[in-house]
């Protein structure tokens, strides 16, 4: 009997140790699993930017202008890349890449903003967070340095969604934003371009829109990304278009037209003949071929920009990054000032067959 019993409890005390291991081992797998998400240190992360679609060829660049947009585009889109790789969010590597490029003049955004009818700059921008489908946006405004930074303000520290001219500027005043004087926007060139236009259409010389135009025309910047967590995101910043009238606001801070990210999908900059990109609802429309019609990025993205743009007439072009790290630079136009930095490869391109 006391055999009995002593097997017994022997028994027992194994299956109450195996039971202990067991949720050991279990409680073990669920914190390394944790951790794992997030770390994630062979997470795909990557960027890719544009400076505007138009009237690029290597004729109409001078060797000298040719190197300093590959000069700024480098050091643009290497700010974001660090970033990424740092473990930063994909929201802020697209704004402060940006940054980098509303501040030189060679882009039709921030400095080097083209300007209206009346001389003036009124410039817009939009940024959209992947994860939360989040978004803000700017447009008319002429006393904020970096526009793209007010749209994240407008994002992240209002109950709206877009914001215009005197009403966003005094909203930028609250967050304690970079304020300059509009004539910090005023560059000769543009002032110089803006002028000429203006004479040509006096003297009945051109339409509103001809061919030799479509640099300042489309000369919108634009930035999505993909970081180490994958999430996404999508910002574009722009002057808008040379010799505009009538508080005229294009696709850049509509989001769904030239700006839209959503991780479950992609995220998407478009740069280009605004009233058609509006209308087409581009950025979102290559999310919805994705989402609902089951197209890769590449697919969806050549789809709007070779087929359904130029049924309506539109011209342009557009940069996207999916949730796997796939990436498209397309564009109807002669060229598109563009970059890409996956897997510690920089790519710089400017026209059509490189």
């Amino acid at each position: 009997m006391k055999n009995i019993l002593l097997l017994w409890a022997v028994l027992c005390l194994s299956i109450s140790c195996q039971q202990t291991n067991k949720s050991q081992s279990k409680s073990s797998q669920k914190q390394t699993t944790a951790d794992s998400v997030q770390q994630k240190p062979n997470a795909p992360f990557g960027i890719v930017i544009h400076g505007g679609a138009g009237y690029i060829t290597k004729e109409s660049l001078s060797d000298s202008l040719e190197k300093a947009y590959h000069e700024k585009l480098s050091e643009a889109i290497s700010k974001g890349n660090e970033i990424l790789k740092n473990g930063g969010s994909a929201v802020e590597a697209v704004q402060r890449t940006i940054n980098i490029m509303e501040d030189s003049p060679l882009f039709n955004a921030g400095k080097g903003a083209v300007l209206t009818h009346e001389e003036q700059p009124e410039l817009d921008a939009s940024i959209m967070d992947g994860k939360t489908l989040n978004a803000g946006g700017v447009s008319g405004v002429s006393t904020i340095k970096n526009p793209i930074n007010l749209a994240y303000e407008v994002m992240e520290n209002s109950a709206h969604v877009l914001l215009s001219g005197k009403g966003a500027e005094v909203f930028a005043k609250t967050r304690n934003l970079t304020l300059v004087d509009p004539s910090y926007f005023i560059t000769p060139k543009q002032l110089q371009n803006v002028r000429r236009i203006k004479k040509e259409q006096e003297n009945k010389q051109s339409n509103f829109y001809t061919p030799d135009l479509n640099g300042s025309k489309f000369g919108t910047v634009g930035c999505v990304a993909l970081d180490k967590n994958g999430n996404l995101a999508a910002g574009t910043s722009t002057g808008g278009m040379t010799n505009k009238k009538w508080g005229r606001i294009g696709d850049s801070p509509i989001i769904g037209a030239g700006t839209y990210a959503n991780n479950a999908t992609c995220a998407v900059s478009g740069t280009g003949w605004g009233e058609f990109y509006i209308r087409g609802v581009v950025a979102y429309d290559i999310s919805a071929l994705m989402e609902y019609k089951g197209l890769s990025l590449e697919e969806a993205v050549k789809k709007v920009i070779y087929e359904k743009q130029p049924q309506l007439g539109g011209e342009g072009g557009i940069i996207a990054i999916d949730h796997l790290g796939n990436i498209a630079m397309e564009f109807n136009t002669p060229g598109m000032f563009r970059a890409s930095y996956l897997n510690d490869e920089l790519n710089i391109k400017m026209y059509k067959k490189e």
